[in-house]
């Protein structure tokens, strides 16, 4: 049958007829009120899946039966995460009655909302004097004198009474009750139980007992959720809040010989941060970053509210309107708003495995990890029996399936859609993880041959002399690789550390983890030059264009005995307008280097040679400025013979023009000197 769920937390636009509003608050107040009289059950942690983005979620599930109550605890810092994103399932007949959390409220205040106030340590007399009225049952000490076993009757009050203890005198605290026989008084020392008869009295005290438990940690709080129905049925709560990430550790094993393929290990470290063991939870990993944020929800939110005058001395104010956006008939009105899917926050939006199998299976008996490799073959994971095997696919399968299904909203209908947010790949652990509280792990999660060739990198920002060494490897696991340390070993022995960015499945990259001392390379810069390619005059504006070529040369000296194919970043200046000129096309570029590939045999010497040309362009103003400017253009001999023309008849005019500007300024002068 479908399952019944209530997703918690989701933004509500609309109204909701005031009948049917009551009826579900009265429903939900007796449901809460009649599952209060049974103990709460647990929910076992069941399934979790982490994020790269610092959340995780988090399901627990388990059997019920009828009407039930499940209590959980969180910090306090979570239950704003947790009333986001809580998602709580019934699948059976039943419903989801009710879900209350403690407020922010101080203890004595709280403490002093339920029927019998636990304030101020109150003693035993303090509380049945609280309780007067109420029925109760009590067993009396087998040694009391002139009392029966067992008095069932209310409370009138309590007195005190003074007796005599051997020569003094003491108080001591009486019980009055009205019962079928009439009244008795009991002495409190002689009362071995007590108990409530009313079941609504009791589950208040028992309430108030658990709030002063859970004060002893301030920083948690107590989360009730109230599932009504009949029947046995399994339920399942499932919520987000934050979560350590996850982290990829990888082990990177070259042969010696250079003859097999690389063998690259891959480890995920997941933590425990809880309170709770991890006992055979469905684990999958998400190498992705959901969108992912914090609201405050928990605190109470007051909107202030306007004032309005009577409106006999209100006077008439202008209204003002809005302009609308579309233009259509009618009006459209609302209904719900907001999405439900929130683009990947939930595993029910990540993108199912690529395979069945795609998670690697943890070592078994003669199978190495870590440090401890052997030191004639590659590491290999241990081969396991066909059954075995079967059921751990067949885990994996049925994990990576449940992660690909989204959540049923049931009542929720078509108010919004999910869906895939950013390029997420999810690791499904096949067998079930168990973690104890506070603990971390590593979990193998790749082991796979992969294609790579080994290469020397040379960059002078990184190193002026030597290259590294490196491996430029293609990624054939399948798999997305997260970013994450590389310790690389050639054989059995360990030859460095590296470091990889986030890899795509079939995405090549390059790592370096060893410094080259058997090669050595020399950066040397050439004579540039620059000459004039083209001169134009329009309107007054003379334009020159000026080519500049700029010169690199690289030595390399390969003093090894073995053949290098040597990788040099060059320097990528396009957003400088420069060009590769008369220079071997780069085997790769990126938005800061070149990459040019170079094949130095063992004690060969030879010379790399980078060109680069770039186009400047210059503008002169031909106005009243010295005649030197224009004389400089008159001198190129890039200057077309029509242009010259030009330019030596602009020079009789502006000789001209400069002769009447000195005889005006000596009249002027002489005007000045007159007056």
């Amino acid at each position: 049958m479908l399952a019944r769920k209530l997703i918690w937390g989701l933004p509500v636009v609309g109204a909701v007829a005031a009948g049917i509003g009551v009826d579900r608050y009265l429903a939900a107040e007796g449901a809460e009120g009649k599952q209060d009289l049974k103990p709460a059950v647990s929910l076992p942690m069941s399934r979790v899946v982490l994020f790269n983005s610092g959340v995780g979620y988090f399901a627990r599930s388990g059997d019920i039966e009828g009407d039930a109550r499940v209590d959980l605890t969180f910090q306090e810092t979570d239950v704003n995460d947790l009333l986001k994103s809580m998602v709580l399932e019934d699948f059976g007949n039943g419903r989801i009655a009710a879900v209350s959390y403690d407020s922010r409220e101080p203890i004595s205040r709280t403490l002093a909302s339920f029927a019998i106030n636990l304030n101020d340590n109150p003693t035993y007399a303090d509380i049945l004097s609280q309780a007067r009225g109420e029925r109760i049952e009590v067993t009396i000490q087998p040694n009391a004198a002139n009392q029966p076993g067992k008095l069932t009757g209310a409370i009138v009050g309590i007195e005190k009474q003074k007796t005599t203890a051997g020569k003094d005198a003491v108080e001591l605290d009486v019980l009055n009750m009205w019962c079928a026989e009439g009244l008795r008084s009991v002495k409190l020392v002689e009362i071995q139980q007590l108990r409530f008869s009313n079941p609504t009295l009791e589950s208040e005290f028992r309430r108030a007992l658990e709030v002063l438990a859970l004060n002893h940690d301030s920083q948690k709080k107590a989360v009730s959720l109230h599932f009504s129905g009949d029947g046995k049925r399994k339920v399942q709560v499932g919520y987000v809040v934050e979560a350590p990430i996850w982290k990829t550790s990888y082990r990177l094993v070259l042969d010696a010989d250079n003859k097999d393929k690389p063998y690259l290990q891959g480890w995920a470290i997941v933590e425990n941060p809880t309170d709770e063991d991890w006992t055979g939870v469905k684990m999958a990993l998400i190498s992705g970053r959901p969108i992912s944020f914090k609201m405050d929800l928990y605190n109470p939110l007051f909107v202030p509210r306007p004032t309005v005058e009577p409106e006999l001395f209100a006077s008439l104010r202008p209204p003002t309107y809005d302009g609308g956006f579309n233009k259509q008939s009618g009006v459209a009105m609302g209904g719900l708003g907001g999405g439900v899917g929130g683009g990947g926050a939930l595993p029910g939006n990540a993108p199912p495995m690529a395979g069945a199998g795609a998670a690697s299976a943890p070592p078994g008996p003669g199978a190495s990890f870590g440090l401890g490799l052997p030191s004639e073959a590659k590491p290999k994971f241990a081969k396991t029996a066909a059954g075995d095997e079967a059921e751990r696919r067949r885990h994996a399968t049925q994990l990576g399936r449940e992660l690909s299904d989204s959540i049923r909203v049931g009542g929720v209908g078509n108010a919004a859609t999910g869906g895939q947010l950013g390029d997420f790949f999810q690791y499904a652990i096949d067998h079930p993880v168990s973690l104890a509280r506070q603990k971390s792990a590593l979990l193998p999660i790749v082991g796979k041959n992969i294609e790579g060739a080994r290469v020397s990198i040379y960059n002078a920002a990184v190193q002026a002399k030597h290259p590294l060494l490196g491996l430029r490897f293609k990624n054939t696991s399948g798999m997305h690789l997260s970013q994450g340390p590389i310790t690389v070993f050639e054989g059995s022995t360990y030859a460095g550390d590296t470091r990889v960015l986030d890899v795509q499945p079939n995405e090549e990259r390059l790592v370096s983890y060893a410094i080259d001392l058997g090669t050595e390379v020399d950066p040397q810069t050439g004579e540039g030059t620059s000459r004039i390619t083209n001169v134009k005059a329009l309107k007054g504006i003379v334009r020159t264009d000026t080519k500049v070529r700029e010169v690199k040369k690289y030595r390399i000296a390969n003093r090894s005995q073995q053949d290098r194919t040597l990788l040099i970043e060059h320097p990528n200046r396009t957003n400088q307008q420069f060009k590769l000129m008369d220079t071997d096309k780069p085997v790769e570029d990126t938005k800061d280097v070149y990459r040019f590939q170079v094949a130095v045999k063992a004690g060969e010497e030879k010379s790399f040679v980078v060109n680069e040309e770039r186009d400047i362009r210059t503008e002169i103003l031909l106005s009243n400025n010295p005649d030197g400017q224009i004389r400089y253009v008159l001198n190129l001999t890039e200057t077309s013979p029509a242009l010259k023309g030009k330019l030596n008849e602009a020079l009789r005019v502006k000789g001209t023009w400069d002769n009447s500007l000195r005889e005006l300024n000596q009249v002027v002068a002489d005007l000045n000197r007159l007056n």
